[in-house]
């Protein structure tokens, strides 16, 4: 299990990893282009992968533009592994070390991805978007958490 900075020929496989989720799908696969990603992670913020025998199976990218996580994703067979935990942990270690002002993102309620963010930390602060958690993370909050030991 290799977990590295994401690269522009890595978006074809974090595509895959992006329409393979059961939950927290794309209305329209249309809607993320191969164009995005590449400003996502060289422009905006920065990506990582977890790469399993030359497989990219989760994927995280933080945007520094709009302090928010862009995308946390692992192909459903991979999941309840610590990967999505070492993604997220990776992902706002970095975030934090550029800025510390709070970071959101929106999930869907009721879904696995709502009790991973409770669980990690994260405050609700209200809704966004078509009725998504938005949720957020604060330096102080992360700080006590990464201090603490429970991350990487």
């Amino acid at each position: 299990m290799i977990f590295r900075e994401a690269k522009i020929n890595d978006i074809k496989q974090i595509q895959i990893v992006r329409n393979s989720v059961t939950e927290n799908t794309l209305s329209n696969p249309n809607l993320v282009t191969d164009d995005d990603c590449v400003e996502f992670i060289t422009q905006r913020g920065k990506g990582w992968v977890c790469e399993i025998g030359n497989e990219i199976v989760g994927f995280s990218i933080v945007d520094l533009k709009n302090k928010n996580i862009w995308a946390l994703f692992l192909k459903p067979e991979f999941e309840k592994r610590g990967i999505g935990r070492k993604l997220h942990d990776i992902m706002l270690g970095w975030y934090f070390e550029q800025t510390r002002a709070n970071v959101w993102l929106g999930t869907s309620p009721n879904t696995r991805a709502e009790m991973f963010y409770r669980k990690t930390g994260w405050t609700e602060i209200g809704t966004h978007g078509n009725g998504e958690i938005k949720f957020e993370m604060t330096y102080e909050n992360w700080n006590k958490k990464s201090t603490a030991g429970n991350t990487v």
